[in-house]
């Protein structure tokens, strides 16, 4: 394996396990952040566009990293809800009372 190629595999595979941690104390965040803001300073000056690509995604959404690292916290129950909401309007094709609606997704979602 080229070394060039090999050092971008572990880089990634460190940027991974960074991104993995979540729910931590405020003193592990701290060490976390500081250890991303590095990682991000790294990409800031490779050469590859794709990485550059990877560095400004990373800054614009630091703060949501940071927060998922203290917080462990998911909108995942709402997205279900609303897939299954969806999928109640695809197979209905329209009700035509909204009352039959309300009802169905009680029932499926509640």
């Amino acid at each position: 394996m080229q070394p060039v190629i090999k050092n971008m595999w572990y880089f990634w595979q460190e940027l991974t396990e960074l991104c993995r941690n979540k729910g931590k104390n405020l003193g592990t965040c701290r060490k976390l952040v500081r250890n991303l803001l590095s990682k991000v300073e790294i990409l800031k000056t490779s050469p590859f566009s794709p990485l550059k690509t990877l560095e400004r995604s990373l800054t614009n959404w630091i703060d949501a990293i940071a927060y998922m690292f203290r917080y462990y916290r998911s909108n995942w129950i709402v997205e279900g809800f609303h897939r299954k909401m969806k999928l109640i309007q695809r197979r209905a094709y329209g009700f035509r009372n909204f009352e039959n609606y309300r009802l169905r997704v009680k029932i499926l979602c509640g």
